[in-house]
């Protein structure tokens, strides 16, 4: 095939190589000089050099055949020789044919041309790339790699746009090299027809340049930096999970479920996390935060706030106390890392969910009746922020309604306004209905968090169910207003026997939770102050009975010694009793409360 008629020219090209040969056929019938030979010849020896001028200095110095053009822009220009200094001829561009400047590239480089892709040229690196390939035959036929390399429709869209395109990390089949591919257009001429057949003039064809380059290496690395990325998020959400609860624990008085779900692939797992913490005396502690990070880092964190959490908890705080001490916590932990978090806890002799807020989203309440209620202020900073006195707010929690705790994510999205996405969950909690668990699940649905999700997900939903039939008779409450004196120990003895034998308890029971209640009303009459009250309450589970007064001096367990007249009650009550506690009461006062584990049936 002869290259030079088929080869291929960049716009203007074949107008300048016309104007340099008249310039240097004018050259040499003016006798200025010998025209440059072809790539590689020499100029003729024989020139004449100029004669020293002026002053008797040599005149700059020329090369023969190589006069200067302001406006063609085909002339060629001098420069100076390394070795010599003397200025010498660097040749035009114009000078350079398309096939020996692609054939030098170490790129591979295919040009085709027509609606076909007929095959006019491939270079050697291409070559040795693919092996040789026949010219004149359609690529699909005569470069079946750019088939596998689903290039074949990009070479139709170049040519019917007439603009470049580009195919990045094209791998070739059998695991072999990775590409990225530039489809260029280009003018393809045909040669013109022979002297005095009539037809004189270049009818243009389109072609398309392809450029393949090498990237193997690079994808390698990609692949080997998502590789370590993904066991990165693995390991940060296997964290994740681990400092979550595995199972939560389920209240007498409340039906709880929770979900978490991680971001996306292309997120990084977060620091959300939930927990449910029992209390004692049917109190329920409940929980959810979200550490402001990603990774590792922000998981560890995570599990260092929600094990003091915990610890906390058993101070049996209020809930803006517990958040004052996590806030403390949280700087010391890592300053840089901001957290935001719930902290509340259900009373279900009140009926009520007490909470404190460190920056998180509101607590949302549906009634049975299916209206859906906002958790007011107080808000405070989030935790780590210092320099805030938290305080604690009051949700009703009646017989049937249920309450949602969540974190940004479920609700946050790009160029939206947070309160829309609120808004939109209180719209799908208002008709969601079920358990526990299909409400989280109906909730996630509802708010578009799928596995692609740029954000990880946390929500608690918890419901304080409606009891009715035989259900119900198992759930029961008693109460006695203790006025003092002497009397007060009796009738607090009379009032526990009569109501625990109403509830048909076994006469071992009856007779520990009569002791117990004695114990307790002893322990307050001496060391506390009125009003006082003794409260007997029945789960599914267990016998609670508590005392309170109205002196907030806590009790402690301690050591009586045998000459000790005072002292034991406390430590009868650890001993006969499955748990015990106590802890101060809002209004001021304390409770305190012993259980009993109900025997199985």
């Amino acid at each position: 095939m002869n290259f030079t008629r088929w080869s291929a020219r960049f716009p203007g090209t074949q107008r300048r190589a016309a104007a340099r040969s008249e310039h240097a056929a004018a050259q040499a019938k003016r006798g200025e000089g010998a025209v440059p030979a072809a790539r590689g010849g020499r100029a003729d020896p024989g020139a004449e050099r100029p004669a020293p001028v002026g002053d008797g200095h040599p005149a700059d110095p020329t090369v023969s055949g190589t006069g200067s053009s302001s406006g063609g822009g085909g002339g060629t220009t001098a420069a100076p020789s390394p070795r010599t200094g003397v200025l010498t001829a660097a040749p035009s561009l114009d000078e350079l044919s398309v096939r020996e400047v692609l054939g030098r590239l170490p790129a591979l480089i295919a040009l085709v041309h027509g609606p076909e892709h007929r095959v006019a040229y491939v270079n050697d690196a291409y070559t040795a790339g693919f092996g040789a390939r026949t010219p004149g035959a359609p690529a699909h036929e005569s470069l079946p790699e750019l088939g596998e390399l689903g290039l074949l429709p990009l070479l139709d869209q170049v040519q019917r746009s007439g603009k470049s395109r580009t195919a990045k990390n094209r791998a070739a089949p059998g695991g072999g090299s990775t590409y990225t591919v530039t489809c260029t257009p280009v003018d393809f001429p045909t040669a013109k027809s022979e002297p005095g057949d009539g037809n004189d003039t270049e009818t243009d064809r389109t072609g398309v340049l392809i450029h393949l380059a090498d990237v193997t290496d690079h994808a390698e690395a990609v692949d080997r930096l998502r590789a370590s990325e993904r066991r990165q998020r693995e390991a940060a959400v296997t964290l994740q999970r681990s400092l979550l609860p595995q199972e939560l624990e389920q209240p007498d008085d409340l039906r709880v479920a929770a979900t978490y779900q991680p971001g996306g692939t292309e997120a990084a797992v977060g620091g959300d996390w939930y927990d449910v913490i029992t209390l004692g005396a049917g109190r329920t502690a409940l929980v959810i935060g979200d550490v402001m990070g990603r990774g590792v880092r922000a998981a560890a964190v995570m599990g260092q706030l929600r094990t003091a959490v915990r610890a906390y908890a058993r101070l049996d705080l209020p809930p803006h106390e517990v958040l004052q001490l996590l806030d403390g916590l949280a700087a010391e932990i890592d300053a840089s890392q901001i957290a935001t978090c719930v902290y509340a806890v259900h009373d279900p002799n009140e009926g009520l969910l007490a909470y404190a807020s460190a920056g998180h989203l509101p607590i949302l309440v549906r009634d049975e009746d299916g209206t859906v209620r906002r958790a007011a202020d107080p808000t405070g900073p989030p935790l780590g922020t210092g320099g805030w006195l938290h305080t604690s707010g009051t949700i009703a929690l009646g017989p049937g309604s249920t309450a949602v705790l969540y974190t940004d994510g479920l609700v946050e999205r790009r160029g939206e306004d947070i309160d829309e996405g609120v808004a939109a969950l209180e719209r799908a909690l208002s008709g969601a209905q079920g358990t526990p668990a299909v409400i989280c699940d109906r909730l996630m649905r509802a708010l578009g968090v799928d596995a692609d999700h740029d954000d990880d997900v946390a929500v608690m939903v918890l419901q304080q169910p409606a009891r009715t039939g035989s259900d119900a008779e198992l759930f029961h409450n008693a109460a006695l207003e203790l006025l003092g004196g002497i009397e007060a120990a009796p009738r607090a003895r009379a009032f526990a026997q009569g109501v625990l034998a109403s509830w048909r308890f076994p006469v071992e029971l009856c007779d520990l939770g009569v002791l117990a209640a004695s114990e307790l009303v002893a322990n307050s009459l001496q060391h506390g102050t009125p009003p006082m009250h003794l409260r007997l309450r029945r789960t599914d589970r267990r016998l609670i009975i508590e005392v309170t007064d109205g002196d907030d001096h806590l009790p402690r367990r301690r050591r009586a010694e045998p000459a000790d007249e005072t002292g034991r009650g406390i430590s009868i009550i650890a001993t006969i009793a499955s748990s015990w506690g106590s802890r101060r009461t809002p209004g001021g006062g304390k409770a305190v409360w012993c259980e009993f584990a109900l025997p199985d049936k």
